[in-house]
């Protein structure tokens, strides 16, 4: 990955736009520590991936169709006190 020094990467933004797309993530420096890395969409998306809603993750779970036994308890509630 190739790193920028803030000043240059505002006055060479169009060609570092292009060289995110084309030659992968840029590093952006800010006096002297390195805080920001710029990212092609396509890399972005790659990297996040899709979100699934909860019906969906469910649905694609590897445990689907796993037959669980689960017996409710059915002894008698404790009792209470009256105060």
């Amino acid at each position: 990955m190739r790193h920028w020094q803030l000043q240059e990467a505002k006055a060479k933004l169009s060609h570092l736009i292009h060289l995110s797309t084309t030659s992968g993530p840029q590093g952006i420096s800010v006096r002297g520590k390195e805080e920001v890395v710029l990212l092609s969409k396509r890399t972005y998306d790659n990297m996040v991936g899709k979100k699934l809603n909860f019906v969906t993750f469910l649905a694609n779970s590897p445990l689907q169709g796993l037959s669980l036994d689960i017996e409710r308890d059915k002894s008698l509630p404790r009792e209470t006190l009256d105060l």
